[in-house]
C-alpha cells in the first residue's frame, strides 16, 4: 500500500478524464450538488473499513457522503445503527448528525462513473487512494468489501493475486498484517429486490466483520 498517496482524493482530482468530464456535466446540470470525489466517512480510529464501489450520481455525488441519498445507504446505515456501529438518525443528508463508531466507509473509486460502471483503468488509477486510506487507519483489523470490484480492489491494494481469494458472499480472506477481508454482495436496490441479498444476509456479514475487528477487545 502506498505511503505517498493521500487517503482522500483532492477535490479537483484530474486523474481520470472520463470521470472528470462526467463530473463537469453533472456540475453544469446540478451546480448545487457536491460533484466531486466523495471523501471517506466515519471513525478515524475505526477497526472496520467498509469498501463500496463508487458514488452514485444522485447519492454520494449529490450529497458528498458515501452511500448517502440512495437506496443502498438505507440498508447499510440502517444495519450499522442496529448493530451499534452508528449513533443518531440516518436521514440521507450529510447534516443529519449521524456518527459512526469503530467503522469507516469509503469507495474503491471516489468519483461517480457514468451508469455506475467505472472502467478497469479508472479502478486501477483510484486504487492508491484506497491503499492510503487503509494505511492511515492505525487500528484497522477488518475490511468489508461490497461487491466483486471492491473485493478485488482490496486484494490488489495488498498486492495479492485475485486467484488467491475468489469473491463470494460471506467469503473470508486472510490479509497481510493479521487483517481479514469479509466480502458481501453489494447492498444495491437490484440485489435486494431480486433477493440475491437479504437484510439478514447482509447483517450476518457485518456481524462477522465486527466480531473479528473487535476480537480480544474489552
Amino acid at each position: 500500500m502506498s505511503r505517498e498517496t493521500p487517503p482522500e482524493a483532492p477535490r479537483t482530482c484530474k486523474l481520470c478524464p472520463r470521470l472528470v468530464a462526467y463530473r463537469g456535466e453533472n456540475r453544469r446540470l446540478e451546480p448545487d450538488w457536491f460533484n466531486g470525489p466523495a471523501p471517506s466517512f466515519g471513525d478515524p480510529d475505526g477497526r472496520l473499513l467498509i469498501v463500496g464501489l463508487a458514488p452514485g450520481r444522485t447519492g454520494a455525488n449529490r450529497t458528498g457522503r458515501p452511500f448517502t441519498g440512495d437506496f443502498a445507504g438505507d440498508l447499510l446505515y440502517g444495519t450499522l445503527l442496529k448493530l451499534g456501529l452508528a449513533e443518531g438518525v440516518y436521514r440521507a443528508d450529510p447534516s443529519d448528525g449521524l456518527v459512526l463508531r469503530d467503522v469507516m466507509i469509503t469507495n474503491a473509486v471516489r468519483c461517480a462513473p457514468p451508469e455506475n460502471k467505472p472502467t478497469p483503468a479508472e479502478i486501477a488509477t483510484c486504487r492508491p487512494f484506497l491503499g492510503a486510506r487503509m494505511a492511515a487507519l492505525p487500528r484497522l483489523r477488518a475490511i468489508m468489501a461490497l461487491g466483486a470490484i471492491a473485493h478485488e480492489s482490496v486484494l490488489r491494494a495488498f498486492d495479492m493475486k485475485l486467484s488467491s481469494a475468489k469473491f463470494g458472499h460471506g467469503a473470508e480472506t486472510a490479509l497481510p498484517g493479521g487483517k481479514r477481508l469479509f466480502s458481501s454482495y453489494h447492498c444495491s436496490r437490484y440485489n435486494t429486490q431480486t433477493n440475491r441479498l437479504t437484510a439478514a444476509m447482509f447483517e450476518d456479514v457485518i456481524m462477522q466483520a465486527r466480531g473479528f475487528a473487535q476480537e480480544g477487545c474489552a
